[in-house]
């Protein structure tokens, strides 16, 4: 299997598990192998924020592993990968991961993603940020980290959750450079319209 075809999702506590439900649904449709691990906090939201079983939410992913289980294949950096998502990703999360506390294999996983050099994108779902909250996120981003809070893009003028949803994973997936056609590219405004209007001309 290609590293360009192999991707980690943790899903973690956060409020707003609809985001790594349709992740993992995405790239089980692009035919990419995924490798999935969710806290047990994450198992408790998805009863409350989504009818989905635990058990259909796995199946959705290639391979699922405890959260326990730091012996997992993704805990090791030879583990070859592309990168990693947690959507959504809970303060507590990113704090572990910021300051390498590594205790679960969701954070393990993504500190092994940091030290190899690959890509990890945290979709961090809190608000309002206090100070401390601010300054673990700059921690992680200068650890190599790339902050992607779940921020829709009402340029897209979405007409439901689900594009709302499917908007913002796909952004998230434009930084592993895949295409998951759910984006509304944005265009530009007047300057870019005057530029087509001249190149129609010639």
């Amino acid at each position: 299997m290609a590293v360009s075809k192999r991707m980690i999702v943790g899903i973690s506590g956060a409020s707003g598990i609809i985001y790594g439900i349709r992740l993992l649904q995405v790239l089980k449709h692009l035919d990419v192998e995924t490798h999935l691990v969710m806290s047990k906090s994450a198992e408790v939201t998805l009863a409350h924020e989504s009818d989905m079983k635990v058990s259909v939410l796995k199946a959705l992913a290639s391979a699922a592993y405890s959260n326990s289980d730091i012996g997992a294949a993704i805990s090791s950096g030879s583990f070859q990968t592309q990168g990693m998502i947690v959507a959504p990703c809970s303060i507590r999360t990113v704090s572990e991961i910021a300051y390498g506390v590594t205790s679960s294999l969701l954070s393990r996983s993504a500190d092994v993603v940091l030290k190899e050099r690959r890509r990890l994108v945290l979709m961090v779902r809190e608000s309002p940020l206090h100070t401390g909250h601010l300054s673990t996120l700059k921690k992680a981003s200068e650890i190599g980290a790339i902050i992607a809070p779940p921020v829709p893009g009402f340029y897209a003028k979405p007409q439901s959750l689900d594009d709302l949803v499917d908007h913002t994973v796909g952004r998230a997936l434009d930084l592993f450079d895949i295409d998951a056609g759910l984006v509304k590219r944005w265009g530009g405004g007047r300057e870019a319209r005057g530029f087509r209007s001249k190149n129609r001309k010639k």
